[in-house]
């Protein structure tokens, strides 16, 4: 997993609210357990027309969201099923945070575990970025993680929660199995220096 710290990126805007994981990736790419061929996949209704040609309307489709790395997305982002292939699709595609005024749950934390960050904002700073990016599709926002802000291009800054093991990770590059395996020489410290003792019941 690659770390997050600091990083400017092209800002592209999907706006749509209760946006499910299955408009994000369909049941149909599910069998697979990486993120091989998944960016392909992602908002595959939208992307594409009928006859498989991509869609010149859709936002990710147009010549200026080549490379974007930040998505601004809807309210209630990735609601539905608690498939993990919808963040895995995001960062597939090369997403690395989406910026929504509220995500559900379970999307957000299968997010935090897998390397794409999900920043929460007020309704205010939300149609503010949205009309940045309507004005210049070539819009870049900062996201400074270490210091829980984004940074609009005109120097504003808005701060944003997140969990303080799921920041960890994430500025680290690890996942919590990675965590735990950062952890084996304390623990074989602790085991060391700790008796073994076995309880038993009298009689």
């Amino acid at each position: 997993m690659n770390p997050i710290t600091t990083f400017a990126g092209t800002a592209v805007a999907v706006p749509a609210d209760n946006v499910d994981t299955d408009q994000i990736i369909p049941a149909e790419y599910l069998k697979v357990t990486d993120t091989s061929g998944l960016a392909d996949g992602l908002f595959k209704a939208w992307r594409y027309l009928p006859d498989g040609r991509p869609n010149p309307d859709f936002p990710l489709n147009r010549p200026e969201a080549a490379g974007a790395t930040v998505l601004i997305a809807g309210a209630n982002f990735g609601c539905g099923s608690s498939r993990e292939h919808a963040p895995w699709a995001l960062t597939g595609y090369g997403f690395r945070a989406v910026i929504a005024p509220s995500f559900a749950d379970i999307f957000r934390n299968n997010s935090l575990k897998n390397g794409l960050l999900p920043i929460t904002v007020d309704d205010e700073t939300y149609h503010e970025l949205l009309s940045l990016v309507a004005e210049d599709p070539a819009t870049m926002v900062t996201i400074d993680l270490e210091r829980q802000r984004v940074v609009l291009p005109s120097g504003r800054t808005v701060s944003f929660p997140i969990d303080a093991f799921a920041k960890y990770c994430l500025v680290n590059g690890v996942d919590q199995l990675g965590f735990l395996q950062q952890q084996e020489q304390a623990v074989l410290a602790y085991e060391a220096a700790t008796p073994t003792t076995l309880n038993t019941r009298d009689g």
